[in-house]
């Protein structure tokens, strides 16, 4: 008999199976049984290893006589005990009733990873002996403990950390969690009471982007900056990243592992997307710091551009206390880092005087105690220096007693000789056109002959006009005399006697006592190199030149004679040990004008060949103006530094924002939203462009340079024909 034929579910010695992947496939027999309560263990089975453990693999046990019951369209049930499709004796086959035939259609299981087969389990991992219920009439069976299917273990929980992950840590997938991070006050006692190894705190955003770089261009890129992340910025509690994307704040982008630090110049709404589309200028670099994500170790200038697409983030105030931190070089602190409230904002001496400096502002913005307190820095920070200042209006005598020495009129000595042809020429003739020229002539002819007079010359090889002889004045006119007596002609004395009546009166007149006085004769060229540029400086580094009582016909020319002074000091001691000289001029568009307003003086050219090659031979100039407009075209841009404070003027702000790197321009144009004592420092005296509060400085080193209250004076009376008696007496006298 075909043992086919005998089973209507099919073969007998495979089980039903659903149609199920090869990966699920489980016998559903198995699944009805698992839901049976598992039988007691009986005999050795009460050592076998728990139901949760995977058991060990035994010889099955012998099958119960008789069949499973048969489930319609499906197969058999247990393979019989005999494998040659006989009936074992005894059994009596029948089939179940009708409402037992089938059981309940489970569905697949997770799928159990398949055991390789064993000689004693053919099947690979299939249970092999399935207890069914017996045959009517069969004795109950012992009841047999059965592999169980191992069920997958459950993830594990996972517990949202309090302390928030820096970005750039959750970015990296090296970096990986503690499997039990700390969080509140176990954090903070791990991290120490230094606040500056520590991730930014929960409450800020910067963690997450704010847009994205759209264009990158060499000087100029664009970013794409979402409107609601700069809305959420501005609830942070950083100051910095409250400032987040706005014109002049400051925003980094990510390559790899390089943060890129940019500032934002402009800011256009698209109003298709409804996205703000920045101009940003790209300022530098810095590595990303592993624990806390910050900047470190920022350097000026890009090697690494971004990609378009790359994300912008929010500069936070950890980043720019690291970029804003000295690299170790002498630095002198003059305020603090706008927005911040606890960087302080440096200067790198050599390099901001190496290199030229400026300082621009509109009269009343607080330019003249800016410029006393960077002064006063400089002679704290450096003791024995050797500073020079043009003082037009007298107002930094006041700021300087205790640590300069103060010259005016009354005490300045400048000897008339110091002068070079150039500059006796601008005192001592007034004509113009062809009888300048005529008396030019005269008087290079004459003052060579004095000079030769002096004892000194004799043993010169080389003595020209311009050499500081000392000389007499008397001498100068008698040689004009002689020159005059020579002449056939009585028609042709009338260049002679314009110069010798010229060289007369200033003689004569009192206001020209401090340089034109008989007793300056003496050679004291000496002394008076030592006291102007305080060599040695005995405490008092800086000199101050009150110039405010000089005549204003020859103001130019003093300014003159001190800034050449210091530029020959400079290259005939080459040979010397180099002593760094600071020549600081206060209202710098008078002496150095543009074309427009130059008056062909030769202090404009003095200056601006100290511009241009004072550096070499360690001369730093030092420029303060109100009209930087009206400064010779080539002399701001020499100055590596920049200081500019407010300036009202449309003209003088396009003119500053020309001599400015590119890289500074988003900063330049905040310049007239400037805030009395705040400033813009961009160039080489500071890593990048930065706004800057200045710090008070105390009311003994201020400038006499504040503006009079009109509402407190003016309801104050009393003392009035007392001051106007003594304030006439010193007007008469030419004298303070």
């Amino acid at each position: 008999m075909n043992d086919m034929n005998r089973f209507s579910g099919g073969h007998p010695f495979r089980k039903p199976f659903e149609r199920v992947s090869p990966d699920q496939r489980r016998s559903i027999v198995d699944e009805a049984e698992a839901k049976l309560p598992a039988p007691a263990p009986t005999g050795e089975d009460r050592f076998a290893p728990p139901p949760d453990l995977p058991p060990a693999r035994t010889e099955p046990p012998a099958p119960p006589s008789g069949f499973g019951r048969a489930s319609p369209g499906f197969g058999a049930g247990a393979p019989p005990a005999s494998f040659d499709g006989s009936e074992p004796a005894g059994s009596q086959p029948s089939s179940p009733p009708a409402d037992e035939q089938a059981p309940p259609r489970m569905e697949a299981a997770p799928p159990t990873p398949p055991t390789p087969p064993t000689p004693s389990d053919p099947f690979g991992g299939r249970p092999t002996a399935v207890p069914m219920p017996p045959s009517f009439g069969e004795p109950e069976p012992e009841p047999v403990l059965r592999a169980r299917p191992i069920d997958p273990p459950a993830p594990p929980a996972i517990e949202e950390p309090a302390v928030r992950k820096p970005a750039a840590e959750a970015r990296r997938p090296e970096m990986r969690e503690d499997p039990a991070p700390q969080t509140g006050s176990a954090a903070s006692d791990d991290n120490g009471d230094d606040g500056e190894e520590q991730p930014e705190s929960h409450t800020s955003t910067a963690h997450r982007a704010i847009g994205e770089v759209l264009q990158i261009a060499g000087s100029s890129s664009r970013a794409l900056l979402d409107p609601k992340r700069l809305a959420e910025c501005a609830k942070d509690t950083d100051p910095s990243v409250q400032l987040a994307g706005l014109v002049g704040s400051q925003i980094k982008v990510r390559v790899g592992q390089i943060w890129l630090l940019a500032s934002v110049r402009t800011q256009t709404l698209d109003r298709t997307t409804g996205e703000i589309v920045a101009e940003i200028d790209f300022l530098g670099e810095g590595q990303e710091e592993k624990l806390t994500g910050r900047i470190r170790n920022f350097t000026r200038g890009i090697t690494h551009y971004p990609v378009p697409g790359a994300e912008v983030y929010a500069a936070t105030n950890a980043d720019l206390a690291q970029v804003y931190a000295s690299d170790g070089r002498s630095n002198i602190q003059i305020g603090k880092v706008f927005p911040t409230k606890d960087i302080r904002a440096g200067l790198y001496i050599d390099a901001m005087l190496g290199k030229h400096f400026a300082l621009l502002g509109s009269t009343g913005t607080g330019k003249s105690t800016s410029a006393a307190l960077i002064l006063h820095r400089i002679v704290e920070a450096a003791p024995d220096g050797h500073i020079m200042m043009v003082d037009p209006h007298g107002e930094y005598s006041a700021a300087f007693r205790g640590t300069g020495q103060i010259l005016d009129v009354g005490n300045l000595k400048v000897p008339y000789w110091l002068m070079n042809f150039e500059e006796h020429c601008e005192v001592f003739i007034t004509n113009e056109g062809t009888d300048r020229q005529a008396d030019m002539d005269i008087l290079s002819k004459c003052l060579l002959k004095a000079r030769s007079k002096n004892r000194m010359a004799e043993g010169m090889s080389r003595l020209t006009v311009d050499s500081p002889i000392p000389y007499l004045l008397s001498d100068l006119t008698g040689a004009i005399q002689d020159e005059m007596g020579k002449l056939d002609k009585a028609t042709n004395t009338a260049p002679f006697l314009r110069v010798k009546t010229k060289i007369d009166e200033i003689k004569a007149d009192p206001r020209y006592q401090f340089m034109f006085s008989g007793m300056l004769v003496a050679d004291t060229m000496t002394e008076v190199i030592q006291r102007l540029f305080r060599l040695p400086s005995n405490g008092k580094p800086i000199s101050i030149i009150d110039v405010s009582g000089v005549p204003s016909e020859i103001t130019s020319t003093v300014v003159a004679l001190l800034s050449r002074m210091v530029f020959d000091f400079a290259i005939w001691g080459r040979d010397e040990k180099t002593r760094p000289i600071l020549l600081v001029c206060e209202e710098a568009h008078r002496y150095v004008p543009n074309e427009k307003n130059s008056d062909k003086s030769s202090v404009g050219r003095i200056l601006s060949r100290i511009a241009k090659e004072g550096r070499k031979y360690g001369i730093s100039l030092g420029l303060i103006t109100q009209r930087p407009s009206d400064l010779a075209e080539g002399v701001l841009s020499q100055c590596g530094t920049i200081i500019s404070m407010r300036l009202n003027n449309e003209r003088d702000q396009d003119f500053v924002k020309a001599a400015m790197p590119e890289g500074a321009r988003g900063f330049l144009d905040t310049i007239p939203a400037l805030r009395n004592r705040e400033c813009i420092v961009c160039g080489e005296g500071t890593a990048i462009p930065m706004r800057v509060t200045f710090d008070d400085l105390e009311e003994r080193k201020r400038p006499a340079s504040e503006d009079p209250s009109f509402s407190e004076l003016w309801n104050e009376a009393g003392g009035e024909e007392e001051a106007v008696e003594r304030i006439v007496t010193r007007w008469r006298a030419q004298h303070r």
